[in-house]
């Protein structure tokens, strides 16, 4: 792809696969995908849920809570999920069938106690930069392509705030798995589409790349 373009791999790590602390069904049967995807960009970076064992989305550490309940804090509605990713363990690390040497930098989010980050770009406060924008912008990227997991939480708030930060935004559709929580995977799509995400499919990639 060209240098303008940058494939954003988001969260492909032992915890949202099967036998992860916080699963989403078949999230590894994308990884071969997003291998082939990621050999067409010279731009790739991954990003990486990187939680302390403290942190505030963890049901555990919320008394009377079980995970997949909802509650508020400061900055808004937070879900709460069974501890994952916890740093420096097994859970957290990038999934081993993972193939992509060439990923220039590794964005790890969720390290902050107090605030969850779903997002590549932005915490869930919406004001603490994880400084991707910056990183972009200084070599020249307008436009991202974002897969990964899961397709209804990190990767939706990574497209959408690609958008917000003025990149052209497209999600690889069939590249991305989805926890699919209580409708949110079509209400995610809805959204990304509102704000100008656009939906397109690892064959127009692979299209793409064999006219140029």
């Amino acid at each position: 792809m060209q240098n303008n373009s940058a494939l954003i791999i988001v969260d492909v790590q032992h915890g949202f696969t099967p036998g992860g602390n916080l699963a989403v069904a078949h999230a590894d049967q994308i990884i071969p995908a997003i291998n082939q995807l990621a050999q067409y960009f010279d731009n790739v970076v991954l990003t990486q849920d990187w939680h302390p064992a403290d942190h505030i989305s963890f049901a555990e550490n919320h008394a009377g809570h079980q995970p997949f309940d909802t509650i508020q804090l400061p900055y808004g509605a937070q879900v709460l999920w069974p501890a994952h990713c916890v740093q420096g363990t097994h859970d957290a690390a990038l999934h081993q069938d993972l193939n992509v040497p060439h990923a220039q930098l590794v964005i790890r989010k969720g390290f902050h106690t107090g605030i969850d980050s779903y997002s590549a770009f932005m915490e869930a406060d919406h004001r603490t930069s994880t400084g991707l924008a910056g990183y972009l912008k200084e070599r020249g990227i307008d436009t991202v392509f974002v897969a990964g997991i899961a397709t209804d939480f990190c990767v939706a708030w990574t497209a959408m705030d690609a958008c917000k930060l003025g990149f052209r935004s497209f999600v690889i559709a069939d590249a991305c798995k989805g926890i699919d929580l209580n409708g949110s995977l079509q209400h995610a799509w809805q959204e990304m589409l509102a704000q100008g995400v656009k939906r397109i499919y690892t064959k127009d990639i692979v299209s793409l790349h064999e006219t140029v």
